[in-house]
């Protein structure tokens, strides 16, 4: 099912669960992005830009910017086309 997923990073919250998901359903490399116990402050996160960064971009969608849909399908489908219309508009450079 995840065929072309190699990697996974999660924040620290997600460590219970999902390591046990993970080895079930694929067999991808896994890592728990966590925080330092010394860190005072904001601290930059190794990849957890990343997500961060698309949460960023979904929001920029009026759809998306709050949550809306009472089904789960339904609001993944509209982040399936704020990624299309994305990506759409990085090729065709409008």
């Amino acid at each position: 099912m995840y065929g072309r997923l190699r990697c996974l990073w999660a924040d620290g919250g997600y460590a219970g669960q999902l390591v046990q998901w993970v080895s079930r359903v694929s067999r991808c490399a896994w890592e728990i992005v966590r925080r330092s116990d010394t860190a005072r402050g904001f601290t930059v996160l190794p990849r957890r830009w990343v997500v961060e960064r698309t949460f960023g971009w979904l929001g920029r969608s009026r759809r998306l910017s709050r949550d809306y849909e009472r089904k789960a399908q339904v609001a993944e489908a509209f982040v399936y086309l704020a990624m299309c219309r994305l990506m759409l508009h990085r090729w065709v450079k409008i």
